[in-house]
């Protein structure tokens, strides 16, 4: 089922749902499922299932030269949304990249995701790779998302790269794709970043997750001046627990964040990292209620890999 077949369905009552990572190279999907089972009970009508493209390392061979080793650490972004779809009868959603994939390699991707019988797709451009400074696209990749979204379009209207195709069958996906209430850290400004979300809408996008907040007015705030710019889609609130001091430098370097005084200085006076943990969960709990009373359609929570903290969330709000 579609995510905006999901929104229907709500009938104004928020539902939870969370995003996993798939697991590390050489793991047990079971390490997933172990996390994704403290979750379950809350009846998520969907999970969003990460992608993470290639790293890059480099190998000094006898002669000198180095030798360009492409790494995965996280593989199986499809084979997990095929598994929790058979396991647990919810939606999976699969992220897809521009970074890392030509257009043909998207257009398999795709292929593969609509002979699983998978509905509903994120698209996103991706960040950078470490050995990059900015963000690169694949020889014969898409650059932007807005491109992203304009071929899964494409598709749904039985537009494949082959043109000599003949009655060749259209799939049917929901597209998602994020949004930033605090703007992209590349932005030059949110009124641009709105600018280029709403060109995302208008090529086909039909909701909005955002990234990560932690002051509810940025939410709010946000929302209104998508309206004002004509986007109308559902705008997903997507929150995550602060769990280990690091985090103070860590999320506002890389997911351009502000932290709220309160908060920080909370964090500041902790003892440790558990200390820290339950101060994220009685932080995102009071959020997530005052998100839920202003009827915010869902509740999306980054687990990040780790569930403890996202049940006891989920316990104190649904």
């Amino acid at each position: 089922m579609k995510v905006t077949e999901h929104l229907k369905q709500a009938k104004d009552q928020t539902q939870f749902t969370f995003e996993i990572l798939p697991p590390l190279k050489g793991q047990s999907i079971n390490t997933l499922f172990d996390e994704m089972d403290q979750l379950m009970e809350f009846k998520p009508p969907f999970v969003d299932v990460t992608y993470h493209r290639e790293e890059y390392n480099y190998k000094e061979l006898p002669n000198g030269l180095l030798e360009k080793q492409v790494i995965r650490k996280r593989p199986g972004t499809v084979g997990i949304c095929a598994a929790i779809q058979n396991k647990y009868q919810v939606d999976a959603v699969p992220h897809v990249l521009c970074g890392g994939f030509t257009r043909e390699d998207t257009e398999n991707f795709l292929i593969d995701l609509d002979f699983l019988q998978i509905d509903n797709v994120v698209a996103l451009r991706g960040d950078a790779v470490k050995s990059e400074t900015y963000f690169t696209p694949n020889k014969g990749g898409n650059a932007y998302a807005t491109e992203l979204v304009e071929q899964i379009s494409d598709l749904n209207k039985g537009i494949y790269l082959d043109e000599a195709l003949q009655n060749s069958a259209a799939t049917d996906f929901c597209i998602g794709v994020s949004g930033y209430p605090e703007k992209h850290m590349e932005a030059p400004s949110l009124e641009s970043d709105i600018h280029f979300l709403k060109k995302k809408v208008e090529a086909g996008a039909e909701y909005v997750i955002t990234q990560m907040f932690f002051d509810n007015q940025k939410y709010f705030d946000f929302v209104e001046a998508c309206k004002k710019a004509g986007i109308h889609v559902p705008v997903i609130p997507g929150l995550k627990p602060i769990s280990i001091k690091r985090h103070l430098s860590l999320l506002p370097h890389r997911f351009h964040v502000d932290l709220p005084d309160t908060l920080v200085k909370e964090i500041i006076s902790c003892k440790d990292n558990k200390e820290v943990r339950q101060v994220g969960i009685d932080w995102c709990i009071e959020q997530s209620k005052e998100l839920k009373a202003a009827g915010v359609p869902f509740l999306h929570y980054y687990s990040m890999g780790k569930a403890d903290n996202i049940q006891k969330i989920a316990t104190a709000v649904f």
